[in-house]
């Protein structure tokens, strides 16, 4: 759908906390800080912020809740360590920044949205820290990003798109990996063009799930073809995350938004729990899975 089709709206904003199984006990709390994420980001858009500055407070919400996989609460990798990820993606610029391997820092996705006006666009292991340390981002003892209670941790990687009164739109992610993943592993969520990407005049897409597989399919890349195609943003999701299944398997899902503030996602996991809402919409929204979202009604537009 194009720009001159439809009324532009004046922000919009989505929210995810991962695709996967969330156990009843923690239904709850997965809902919550998907809606704290949420509220985080609208209120920057409400003030008259950026996209930019929209998707990294809200990031920062999910990391610092332990039933996210993401900041506090992270997978540890085969050595019991915190090897955290993280992007943003600034749609009026193009600029990337992003971090891997980083150990020991609160909220990664501070660190990435720091890297975005510097020319390298992904820095990882030491380097990704040392940076950290040159912008003065919170450090930790690395422990202190384990979750007392691992059973709280449940979802995948978290993300969210925004698109602001200005008319710009922007991607961030952020995860802890796999549990028990190789010391120093990358997957999809540092990866502009696989786990997430944000273009003016076409949109945002932010993506979770199997990183392997959706880094070998480019499948925020094709997701964006389908986008500027004037594919609705779930379509997009559904079409790109069903080729990807059928080709080489895995788990996933993802939002997105257009350029004119149309929002959807779409998720073949058991669950992934959303929160989203846009300018002149009744309301915030939240949900756990697609189905249910078709139970009450449709996204905002």
């Amino acid at each position: 759908m194009t720009e001159n089709s439809v009324t532009r709206a004046r922000w919009a904003i989505m929210v995810h906390g991962g695709a996967h199984e969330v156990p009843a006990d923690q239904q709850d709390a997965a809902r919550d800080g998907c809606l704290a994420a949420l509220q985080a980001g609208r209120s920057v858009l409400e003030a008259g912020g950026s996209a930019v500055d929209a998707v990294e407070a809200a990031v920062r919400v999910l990391e610092d809740r332990p039933v996210f996989n993401a900041g506090y609460g992270s997978a540890q990798n085969e050595d019991g360590e915190v090897e955290t990820q993280a992007s943003v993606m600034d749609g009026r610029t193009l600029d990337v920044g992003a971090v891997a391997a980083l150990k020991g820092v609160r909220n990664p996705v501070k660190v990435a949205a720091r890297l975005l006006r510097d020319e390298a666009i992904l820095l990882v292991g030491d380097g990704a820290n040392r940076f950290a340390r040159e912008c003065s981002a919170e450090l930790c003892d690395p422990n202190d990003l384990i979750a007392s209670d691992a059973a709280k941790r449940t979802c995948d990687t978290v993300g969210c798109v925004a698109l602001d009164a200005q008319g710009h739109v922007a991607a961030a992610v952020s995860t802890g990996g796999l549990d028990g993943q190789r010391v120093g592993r990358v997957g999809d969520s540092p990866q502009p063009g696989c786990g997430f990407y944000a273009e003016d005049k076409v949109g945002a897409v932010a993506l979770t799930g199997e990183g392997e597989r959706i880094a070998r399919m480019m499948s925020a890349g094709r997701i964006m073809g389908r986008l500027a195609a004037e594919a609705g943003p779930a379509e997009a999701i559904e079409a790109t995350l069903s080729e990807m299944t059928a080709r080489i398997g895995g788990e996933a899902g993802g939002i997105a938004l257009t350029a004119d503030g149309q929002l959807g996602w779409w998720h073949n996991s058991p669950h992934m729990p959303v929160a989203f809402e846009a300018a002149g919409s009744e309301g915030p929204k939240v949900y756990l899975t697609k189905q249910e979202e078709g139970a009450h009604g449709t996204t905002p537009r």
